[in-house]
């Protein structure tokens, strides 16, 4: 008997598994439903909203804080790699957000204190894809400093106030830019694909992390328009938030996190 009900666990696990890898997913969303999923996502922020406020005054304190290190120790050079850094474990950061989302929807209520220590029903898998992304963000720092290096030497990083000229009026800024841009877009377009819909999945099914991140990744590629139109806008509510000193973090990361579980059940 225990033999028997080893082997029905094994086959349950594996049919999950399958159902998570089924290819009849969403397929060819339309590319307007991102704007419905921030409409989802701010209505589950003013559904308990000092739970959704909270969480993102953490990460805004989180955020700012790691800047205000960085300038202060002489290491203002890594304050643009660490500010698109952040878009790429946003994901990890986010999951107390989807849990609270799907308790919504479901018609219950969460607390702070459950969102803070979820569990994901896929276990320490979440752990592993946040490790994964926080190992891209040092990856992406690493080449930042080196494609700097490229261009301008060992020459001293200028500062923030002299960045900016030496940026766009010498021939080698330029290069840079356009070799940054390039190479951080590769960067963020790979964290994307992985990320944007793996730690939502880890916490709503047991899963590993490599199908996970792989799942999420199909699911990017079936639905590549939406979910661009989707990484635009959160580039441009994260550009903004930058814009305020942060301060729009409070608002715009739970948005985005809602949003996100939403964009996740409309494709899963």
């Amino acid at each position: 008997m225990p033999q028997d009900d080893n082997s029905a666990r094994y086959l349950s696990e594996v049919s999950g598994i399958e159902e998570t890898m089924n290819p009849k997913r969403q397929r060819h969303l339309p590319v307007t439903a991102p704007f419905d999923w921030l409409r989802l996502g701010w209505r589950d922020v003013l559904t308990q909203p000092f739970s959704s406020l909270v969480y993102g005054f953490v990460v805004f304190v989180l955020a700012s804080s790691a800047i205000v290190t960085l300038y202060r120790s002489g290491l203002d050079y890594l304050i643009f790699p660490v500010m698109a850094g952040l878009l790429i474990v946003a994901p990890f950061f986010a999951a107390g957000l989807y849990a609270k989302s799907r308790t919504v929807a479901e018609g219950g209520r969460i607390t702070l204190h459950d969102m803070i220590g979820v569990r994901p029903l896929a276990g320490k898998q979440v752990f592993f894809t946040g490790m994964v992304l926080c190992m891209l963000m040092l990856v992406w720092m690493r080449a930042a400093v080196i494609i700097y290096a490229l261009f301008f030497g060992v020459n001293p990083f200028p500062g923030l106030d002299g960045i900016v000229s030496l940026l766009l009026t010498t021939p080698e800024g330029w290069g840079m830019l356009v070799v940054g841009f390039a190479v951080g877009a590769l960067f963020a377009g790979f964290a994307f694909a992985i990320g944007v819909f793996s730690i939502p999945m880890l916490l709503d099914q047991r899963v590993d992390a490599f199908t996970a991140m792989g799942v999420s990744t199909a699911m990017v590629w079936n639905n590549l328009r939406p979910t661009l139109v989707w990484g635009a806008i959160v580039m441009v509510l994260f550009v903004a938030s930058v814009l305020t000193g942060f301060v729009g973090l409070i608002v715009v990361f739970p948005l985005l996190g809602h949003a996100t579980w939403h964009a996740y059940t409309a494709v899963r």
